[in-house]
């Protein structure tokens, strides 16, 4: 007799994959046949080839927004994830009050990113205010600002996948090791942070394409500002990243639809590059590790 599940698994799946196809498969494959076109609206699209890609590649503010972007992503992973394997570490065992002080620490994750912005604005104008500036009157300042903004809110997130990896650890190596005399910095750097390398890899790459997506933040903290005019009279958004970099080419001028166009298939090839290198480095990894067990 056949399987149930089997026999009627594609009636489950046959409105899933019809939904996929026509949010996601159409919309991306128009989206890059656009790239290609120059239009002010899709319907009066003309192929133009790859003059659009040639633009992108010739354009100031689309190569600083994409070095902008990757300092930020880099200062991310470190002021992200260091603190948060550190607080996992000391929230990982069971007392009095954990599930609150957890609790703390994630709840920021859950705020939308554009309220976020507007908060941490008016946080840090106060404060520089004190000292007769304020947040977009310096890009190092605004840079930092969304360093400090994306650091606050996804902290407890990570924390929570670093406490998942700890309470895999085995005890009995941790046990083994105390008794055979090792200290704390030993246990931490020989046996816990090798055997937390997955973790760490999640947390990285989760926070690598974040940053790379980074756009509510953006443009509710600074707006890109300040503003600095190139010599050639271009203006250049000195605190302004990727995504957003697309957006303003898109709103801004009406003739570089086509070349925002191309700017977003770029940023998804990316984005799907740091997904490739993050699924085959975490399976690489269980693939060691099963292997380690079956020996």
């Amino acid at each position: 007799m056949k399987d149930p599940v089997k026999k009627y698994f594609p009636l489950f799946v046959l409105p899933v994959f019809v939904c996929f196809c026509l949010c996601f498969v159409l919309p991306f494959v128009q989206g890059v046949y656009l790239s290609f076109c120059n239009f002010f609206i899709p319907k009066d699209a003309h192929f133009t080839g790859i003059s659009n890609y040639v633009t992108v590649f010739r354009d100031t503010s689309f190569w600083h927004a994409f070095l902008i972007t990757s300092l930020y992503a880099v200062s991310s992973i470190i002021c992200v994830n260091v603190p948060a394997f550190f607080i996992a570490y000391l929230l990982k065992e069971k007392f009095k009050g954990v599930t609150l002080f957890r609790a703390s620490f994630f709840l920021p994750n859950l705020i939308g990113g554009v309220v976020l912005g507007y908060i941490w604005s008016m946080l840090f104008d106060g404060i520089l205010s004190h000292f007769g500036t304020y947040l977009t009157a310096s890009p190092l300042f605004g840079f930092w600002g969304l360093v400090i903004l994306v650091a606050w809110q996804q902290i407890g997130y990570m924390m929570i996948i670093y406490i998942a990896g700890f309470t895999a650890l085995p005890e009995e190596m941790l046990e083994a090791s105390q008794m055979d005399g090792a200290n704390r910095f030993q246990r931490m750097t020989k046996i816990i942070i090798p055997n937390m390398k997955s973790s760490i890899a999640i947390c990285t790459f989760l926070t690598l394409t974040n940053s790379f997506k980074m756009f509510d933040q953006n443009l509710a903290l600074t707006g890109g500002q300040p503003i600095r005019t190139l010599e050639n009279g271009m203006q250049l958004r000195t605190t302004e990243l990727l995504a957003m970099n697309i957006y303003s080419t898109y709103q801004i001028n009406n003739h570089w639809h086509g070349t925002a166009q191309a700017k977003a298939v770029i940023f998804f090839l990316l984005v799907a590059a740091f997904g490739a290198l993050q699924i085959y480095a975490t399976r690489e990894k269980k693939e060691k590790r099963t292997k380690g067990k079956k020996a």
